[in-house]
């Protein structure tokens, strides 16, 4: 009986006879952009400034810390990105969501976080740094005050399993996106695969974003936040 091989595994050694399928998955998820985008009407994205908790789903944004030392924390000399540090995927933040685009910098309706409170997040998110301005540009617009908001992200970062497979890898791999999302898939059971999105940029697999109810629960992505990676991309090891 042939050993039953993991995500990553399973695309190097079926390297040579997936461009075909890789070609095939950018097609059909160029397609389903293509038909999100229509949904919703051509309407802009970002809408700066709207009503605090008037909003339809979430998006738990997970960002490969690999990727990001890369494109940008290894410029500004990030602590995180240090040889030896062995982060994987960090919190980039929990965002609302409407059904097409999503509220930035709302109005403040409730006190923002305490130095403290900010910096408490750093083991998950990096630095408190981030979580200031996650709180800015996303926190505000839950309607939830610092502490609620925070202990959401948490609760939310914590029920999502991150595959040990992808800690696992050793070298730069190129991979579909598709295999990454696979891992996620089943690290994570019951976790629908219209809930989870694969992001790129500048050739290197980014983020990973689920999408979930106000309860936190998996729902179907919609609009832009459906929009994902289609191409093999680049990812780069843990350091």
């Amino acid at each position: 009986m042939e050993p039953r091989l993991s995500p990553i595994r399973r695309a190097e050694s079926r390297a040579g006879g997936r461009a075909g399928a890789w070609a095939a998955s950018a097609l059909l998820g160029l397609g389903a952009l293509l038909l999100a985008l229509g949904a919703g009407h051509g309407a802009a994205l970002a809408q700066s400034g709207g009503q605090p908790g008037d909003f339809d789903y979430y998006v738990l944004s997970l960002s490969w810390q690999p990727s990001w030392c890369a494109a940008e924390g290894d410029r500004r000399g990030a602590a995180t990105c240090r040889p030896g540090m062995e982060r994987g995927f960090t919190l980039h933040g929990l965002w609302p969501q409407y059904l097409d685009g999503w509220p930035e910098f709302c109005a403040r309706e409730t006190r923002d976080p305490r130095r403290a409170e900010t910096a408490a997040m750093a083991d998950i998110m990096g630095s408190g740094g981030l979580a200031w301005h996650q709180w800015k540009k996303h926190g505000r617009c839950t309607g939830l005050p610092p502490e609620r908001y925070f202990q959401l992200s948490r609760r939310a970062w914590d029920q999502v399993v991150r595959p040990q497979v992808l800690r696992d890898v050793d070298r730069a791999l190129t991979v579909s996106p598709d295999v990454v999302e696979q891992a996620f898939l089943e690290a994570n059971p019951g976790l629908p695969a219209e809930a989870i999105g694969v992001t790129c940029r500048d050739g290197r697999i980014a983020e990973v974003r689920l999408c979930l109810d106000r309860s936190l629960k998996p729902r179907a992505c919609t609009g832009r936040a459906a929009r994902v990676c289609s191409r093999p991309a680049r990812l780069p090891p843990m350091r």
